[in-house]
């Protein structure tokens, strides 16, 4: 179900100082087998595209919604800051989320991390060196979120 972290070809983005993952952190993210991941991927994001370079209309993804008020914002800017938390207007989107709430950081369809939500408030620094597109859901939860590499954000619904 789980694999090493150091399995993952860029895992210094974990051991930086600049975001720091702190340890205990560190030790509960985790980074899901190819075979757990495409399960997810598919249960999640998409049964037909295996990366986000890869999404059409058709995918739930690119559909707008009038259910978020705000369905784009800017994350670089808090990203290259020294303010540690996410935008205000990105946590507002996942207010309904616990802290406990498990949620899937999805890259590809075969790379995805599992973490709690609280522990990607921390950490979302670390998250966003991989910045090309990845699907941010939470176990059983409709708010999503997909981070681009132009430094915006879409804040999006999933479909049940």
């Amino acid at each position: 179900m789980y694999q090493p972290l150091e399995c993952f070809s860029k895992n210094w983005i974990f051991k930086r100082n600049d975001p720091k993952v702190e340890p205990e952190d560190l030790q509960e993210i985790r980074l899901l087998s190819e075979q757990r991941a495409a399960q997810i991927w598919r249960d999640y994001i998409s049964d037909e595209q295996v990366h986000p370079d890869h999404f059409t209309d058709k995918d739930w993804l690119k559909k707008t919604t009038d259910k978020a008020p705000i369905t784009k914002l800017q994350w670089e800017k808090s990203w290259d800051s020294d303010q540690a938390s996410l935008p205000d207007g990105f946590l507002a989107h996942f207010d309904a989320w616990g802290d406990d709430t498990t949620v899937f950081f999805c890259c590809h369809n075969e790379l995805i991390f599992e973490l709690k939500w609280g522990i990607f408030k921390r950490t979302w620094k670390t998250f966003l060196f991989l910045d090309n597109g990845p699907v941010l859901v939470g176990k059983k939860k409709k708010q999503a979120a997909q981070f681009h590499s132009n430094g915006w954000v879409n804040l999006l619904f999933r479909e049940t």
